[in-house]
């Protein structure tokens, strides 16, 4: 069974930053795919970034240039660095892994407010 446990979440003021982990855990299992989602009241659940085995990324247009995902494929981790946090950034992160199968963690709230 493969386990995503998400850390790093909190509350910042806007324009601060913070940066979010991902451990996946199962024996023999290398992840295709990572990457975060998040999901704000009210709406539904979008796209952040992604990030593919090879380093491949690919972002939201509305983190683009403040957010940067990263991957240690070794420790099947996966990293969100969010720099210049806005309030509709706030919401929850939820990390996301599949290989041939379709993963997620628990979520980790994030909540941009002065």
């Amino acid at each position: 069974q493969v386990q995503l446990v998400e850390s790093g979440g909190g509350l910042v003021q806007p324009g601060g930053s913070l940066r979010l982990s991902c451990a996946a855990s199962g024996s023999r299992f290398s992840a295709n795919v990572m990457g975060w989602y998040r999901q704000a009241p009210g709406k539904q659940r979008e796209l952040v970034a992604t990030i593919t085995s090879r380093g491949t990324t690919n972002y939201a247009d509305s983190v683009k240039g403040r957010f940067t995902i990263s991957r240690d494929n070794r420790e099947n981790t996966v990293y969100l660095q969010m720099n210049s946090l806005e309030p509709e950034d706030t919401a929850v992160y939820y990390c996301n892994a599949r290989d041939w199968r379709n993963f997620w963690g628990q979520g980790t709230q994030v909540t941009v407010s002065s």
